[in-house]
């Protein structure tokens, strides 16, 4: 099998021979800038915000070849009764598609469970759902309170 891999350099080289010629230096300290930016910009950014949205650092090509970035923010819940559903905005504007919709939350067993959540008691799931203007999460009947929950949202840029 042929691979067509679409990222020439996944890592940073980890040694290089500098030449001692200053014309030839200078040629080389240029290459490796430009690896080093090239690396360190095709990697995740580990920004993780809840009072403003940030870029991720992923690059999609959704549409041809045409990149969009993904931008991300965090929301923080409060408690959720058992059999209850949260509403919260998200305020995110000309929204086409997320890339990621997750979170956490605690609970006062106290456990810590991943959102959405699938138990295998009957109504003790999280639903986890975003529409055009809000976040929603659906606390089972039978699964305990939720103390306090993050979700995070990720979602396409305009091209």
């Amino acid at each position: 099998m042929t691979a067509n891999i679409a990222n020439q350099v996944a890592y940073l080289r980890t040694t290089r021979n500098f030449p001692t010629a200053v014309n030839e230096l200078t040629l080389e300290i240029n290459k490796a800038y430009v690896d080093i930016a090239n690396t360190v910009n095709n990697r995740i950014i580990g920004l993780f915000p809840t009072n403003r949205y940030v870029i991720t650092g992923e690059s999609w090509f959704i549409n041809t070849n045409q990149r969009q970035q993904t931008l991300r923010q965090v929301y923080n819940f409060g408690s959720i009764a058992p059999g209850a559903v949260s509403t919260q905005a998200h305020e995110i504007i000309n929204l086409t598609q997320f890339t990621r919709i997750w979170g956490t939350c605690v609970t006062n067993l106290p456990d810590f469970r991943p959102i959405p959540y699938a138990s295998v008691a009957p109504n003790a799931n999280i639903d986890l759902r975003v529409d055009a203007t809000n976040i929603i999460i659906a606390n089972g009947a039978a699964g305990p309170t939720i103390n306090s929950a993050l979700v995070i949202l990720e979602w396409l840029s305009q091209p």
